[in-house]
């Protein structure tokens, strides 16, 4: 049993070789000093918060829980300690609009870090992200006013933010929501209503709370046209910037889970609390959907750590465990056993962990890189490509990492046997930590359903006419590397699948739009499964350029190829049985009637 070690070489050769991240932050101006040399430089002091301040307090804090008296929350014991840490270090400032104390560094940085911070301690990181998401939705919508009031604290990490949608009656169909917002006399809104599972909506670890509200007014259109969002801080804030009277939000209770327990869920109500209108009246959700994407990133990238850590803590069993003998033969002949690294089904699981986590960081960075080129590139028409990319690939990276999290939490679990089932390894709460990861921010069949509706049938495969444009780009470059052509070809061959799929998926659609919705999971995992395997192709292109410069270790990198080989062979040819269950199309989900369930 060991704790959560950073995993800087994977994460820096992802950086500096696969994606080449001082290029392409050198052809944007504000961002063109974040070089290879500083990334490291933050990453490295990063690491060393995830192992040494948030790692120790993951056990504990899961099992102490937060605590719900006389209408306040506490942390677990260490958490006030590492979030002053936290702040003292100047990261909740990182990715900020400089114009307001922030550091203007790009997501791409920010991603890794979060990456760490949930292998290391899921509670612990989700109350920074939700932070994090907050000030950019009050950065790019709200008034200047409110910018100036309330960006600075929470850059500062004095403040925390949080983000407040769902009601009782109403999840994912926002449309529905019963929270009313009235105009008052002082030019604002009295905010009414109920929300319930908010991340973070009370703690000990700040003196505020800026909470981001979807509320409608009396008159507004019905469903979500009608929806508008608000700033509603747990404290007031005076003219001279100190915090004033308490602005009505009660905390009502804190959810008691299978997981995260250490982050505190809340039922939040509203009662005439005042609240500032951020952005248009009505266009509240779309103004939030700021917010929404880089959260979703974030849920990928706590399916990334989590299988992360597992990883950890599965290979290193692997190799001490003695149990049974190796099939060609003892491997350690002075032992009664071999380690179980020798048994082809422990060398599957981890292998399966492996491939997949490596591509899950290697997508989650594909991702970040766009959303960096969305918001910081001068050229109108790169931003614009890479703005579609984000709409596309993020509801992929959701979905696709955090169930290949969730697996690899699982198959660690395995790995491990009964010590896996018992808390003292750590695997358990790393399966229930991970599992949460597939459930909020938007489930993974709403994000599958957003994928195949929003984005590719209505878009009549516009989207994914862009992505491959990439693909189409970066296998033309690489075919002088013959060690890739059979990895190209197949890429080549998936790329056809997913497009037959697309095709026909949008055919049937016209007719039935039942087809829509049961083809939207298997068609989420056969991209997913497209997009690891492009991503292992530009990992294994590196790889193979690494070893004619002598660039690094010949062993790391004969690893690399390893485990790409084993994704290529092992897990690639499931692309068979995605495309045969869309092609199946509704009829045998949509035959059973209400009484026979």
């Amino acid at each position: 049993m060991g704790g959560y070690r950073a995993p800087l070489r994977d994460i820096n050769f992802l950086l500096q070789n696969v994606f080449e991240a001082e290029k392409v932050f050198a052809a944007m101006p504000e961002t063109k000093e974040v070089t290879d040399d500083l990334i490291s430089a933050i990453l490295d002091e990063a690491g060393k918060i995830a192992e040494q301040l948030l790692s120790p307090i993951n056990q504990s804090g899961d099992l102490e829980s937060c605590h719900f008296e006389n209408g306040k929350v506490t942390t677990p014991k260490g958490f006030k300690e590492a979030y002053d840490a936290y702040v003292e270090g100047g990261w909740p400032s990182l990715t900020g609009n400089v114009n307001y104390g922030g550091q203007g560094m790009p997501k791409v940085l920010s991603a890794m870090i979060e990456e760490m911070f949930f292998g290391a301690n899921s509670s612990f990181c989700l109350y920074t992200i939700l932070t994090t998401g907050a000030t950019l939705t009050i950065s790019q919508h709200a008034s200047e006013e409110l910018k100036q009031t309330y960006l600075p604290n929470m850059y500062a990490g004095i403040w925390a933010g949080t983000m407040c949608l769902t009601e009782p009656h109403a999840g994912t169909d926002l449309g529905i929501i019963n929270s009313k917002a009235i105009p008052n006399s002082e030019g604002n809104y009295d905010v009414t209503g109920t929300k319930i599972f908010i991340t973070a909506g009370d703690h000990d670890l700040t003196d505020n709370i800026i909470h981001l509200v979807l509320a409608k007014l009396p008159d507004a259109p019905p469903g979500p046209r009608g929806i508008s969002l608000f700033l509603v801080p747990k404290f007031l804030v005076n003219d001279d910037g100190s915090l004033g009277d308490d602005n009505g939000v009660v905390t009502g209770s804190i959810e008691h889970k299978m997981g995260i327990k250490a982050s505190a869920t809340c039922v939040l109500n509203f009662e005439k609390s005042k609240g500032f209108l951020i952005g248009e009246l009505n266009g509240g959700l779309s103004n939030l959907f700021t917010m929404m994407n880089y959260e979703r990133l974030s849920m990928g990238l706590q399916g990334n750590g989590l299988a992360e850590s597992s990883y950890q803590l599965a290979s290193g069993y692997a190799k001490e465990r003695l149990q049974g003998r190796a099939a060609k033969g003892p491997k350690l002949t002075d032992k009664a056993a071999d380690p179980i690294l020798v048994h082809a089904d422990v060398r599957r699981m981890l292998l399966t962990m492996r491939a997949n986590t490596i591509a899950g960081r290697a997508l989650s960075l594909y991702s970040s890189f766009q959303l960096d080129i969305a918001r910081f590139h001068p050229d109108e028409a790169e931003r614009i490509r890479a703005g579609q990319l984000v709409s596309l690939l993020v509801p992929v990276q959701k979905a696709y990492c955090t169930d290949r999290g969730f697996e690899s939490c699982v198959l660690g679990q395995q790995v491990l046997g009964g010590h896996g089932y018992i808390a003292e390894w750590g695997l358990e709460q790393n399966v229930r930590d991970a599992r949460i990861s597939q459930i909020y921010e938007g489930a993974n069949g709403i994000q599958a359903l957003d994928l195949m509706g929003r984005k590719t049938v209505r878009s009549n495969g516009e989207l994914l006419g862009i992505l491959f444009k990439e693909m189409e780009g970066f296998i033309e470059s690489s075919k002088h590397i013959e060690a890739l052509a059979e990895g190209l070809t197949k890429l080549e061959f998936l790329m056809g699948e997913l497009k037959q799929a697309t095709n026909t998926v949008i055919e049937k659609a016209k007719k039935d739009p039942d087809e829509i919705g049961a083809a939207s999971y298997p068609y989420m995992e056969l991209m997913g499964l497209t997009l690891f395997c492009f991503m292992w192709q530009r990992i294994l292109a590196s790889v193979h350029l690494a070893k004619v410069n002598n660039d690094g270790s010949e062993d790391y990198l004969n690893g690399l190829l390893g485990s790409g080989d084993f994704f290529m062979n092992r897990i690639l040819p499931k692309s068979k049985t995605l495309l045969e269950e869309i092609e199946a199309g509704a009829k045998s989900l949509m035959a059973v009637t209400a009484d026979q369930f």
